[in-house]
């Protein structure tokens, strides 16, 4: 066994971004990842990009992202055949993981009841958007909506204008997270004691759990966060925290420093007037408009230099094409690529855990539709015939390039 996971088998029903994105950590680590698609048109993300563009000109990008190291197969849930046929297949899984509406995929009996039915050692991971009771269980889970209701965006974005969502997807990634997390320790505790259980993760309980520092500052200080009019860098901050501006059209952030190194190393004396933490605070908008037309006065890389030369926390603000020439993100090898039978070559972010006896690869691209169909079928038994009479039927379809 040279990965961590080898021997470790998932059934992934999953889609869009939560459960494909747990479901690759997992595959990097070296399980056999099942993904069970819809037959014909597969996982929604396969329809979704950016840009109005596509990788290759017929793939998404949202896609190939989120589902590498992984084999397809494209079946119709719905179908009597194909149920029995994926409670044959859990019979020999570990995981199963899904990331439906609360209800949908028990009501067609992918329920944890049917799947412990057949294999009572079965993990099953469902991840939603709330939970699977209460009084939003029927809402669309969706990322932005989950970082409003959780409190991210009210604390994001300047005072004066409107709050601003992250520019990720960090409540789905946050719930992928806690997919393998609880994942994880399901598996170690059933090589224990040889006992599957059923995993719950919601977006808005794992945000929430993410945000912990600021619900403990606000539940019991007595206070709440207002978001600065300048770009403090956090509600709870008081300045220089924040990004700042430089001569060339460039920006730093700056973290931590005492405040007084800072305006010597700017050439700022004037600004000794506001070193103070309580003044820093109070103050903090216009400490920040004075600090940012200091910065204005160097170029970027000359800022750098200074501020790190004194040890203060800073760093470039980049963009993503120029964080991945970054020399450190280079160093790491942390931009790699795999090819793709349609996509070509595709540049990817490389894992991100690294083990010295087990480490993490890239060994499949994300897969076409149904693309491993007949293989996986025939390793659980099926014959030719039969898997000939699926197709036919339309129950199962495979893309092949």
């Amino acid at each position: 066994m040279n990965k961590a996971l080898e021997g470790v088998r998932i059934l992934d029903f999953s889609h869009l971004l939560q459960g494909p994105f747990a479901t690759q950590l997992l595959g990097d680590m070296g399980a056999d990842v099942i993904k069970i698609e819809r037959a014909g048109a597969g996982d929604m993300f396969r329809g979704m990009t950016f840009f109005a563009k596509w990788v290759g000109g017929s793939e998404s990008p949202n896609f190939l992202a989120w589902n590498r190291n992984k084999r397809s197969i494209a079946l119709n849930l719905k179908s009597r055949k194909v149920h029995a046929i994926l409670m044959e297949m859990a019979k020999n899984a570990d995981v199963v993981v899904q990331n439906f509406r609360p209800g949908v995929l028990a009501k067609l009996g992918y329920g944890y009841e049917d799947f412990k039915a057949v294999n009572p050692r079965i993990i099953y991971c469902s991840g939603s958007g709330y939970g699977e009771e209460g009084p939003y269980v029927e809402r669309p889970g969706q990322d932005m909506l989950i970082q409003g209701l959780a409190g991210l965006i009210a604390n994001t974005g300047r005072g004066d204008q409107a709050p601003v969502p992250a520019g990720a997807g960090l409540a789905d990634q946050i719930g992928a997270m806690n997919m393998v997390y609880g994942i994880l320790s399901a598996l170690y505790y059933r090589e224990k004691t040889g006992k599957g259980q059923k995993i719950e993760v919601n977006l808005l309980a794992g945000l929430m759990a993410h945000l912990n520092q600021e619900y403990v500052a606000v539940l019991n200080l007595g206070e709440d966060f207002v978001r600065p009019n300048s770009g403090i860098g956090h509600p709870g901050m008081q300045a220089p925290f924040g990004i700042y501006e430089t001569k060339d059209g460039g920006y730093i952030s700056i973290a931590m420093s005492p405040f007084k190194t800072l305006y010597e190393v700017l050439d700022a004396p004037q600004l000794a007037i506001y070193d103070e933490l309580k003044t820093l605070f109070d103050k903090r908008d216009e400490v920040f408009e004075k600090v940012n037309a200091e910065t204005r006065k160097f170029a970027t890389q000359d800022l750098l230099a200074r501020l790190l030369a004194v040890d203060i926390w800073c760093a470039e603000v980049k963009d993503i094409r120029r964080a991945a020439e970054d020399p450190q993100v280079r160093h790491m090898g942390m931009i790699t690529s795999y090819d793709h039978p349609r996509g070509g070559k595709v540049r990817v972010v490389a894992p991100a855990v690294k083990m010295s006896e087990t480490p993490a690869t890239i060994e499949r691209p994300a897969p076409l539709v149904g693309q491993h169909g007949r293989e996986i079928l025939a390793e659980f038994g099926l014959s030719k015939d039969e898997i000939a009479a699926l197709e036919a039927s339309g129950d199962m379809t495979v893309d092949a390039a």
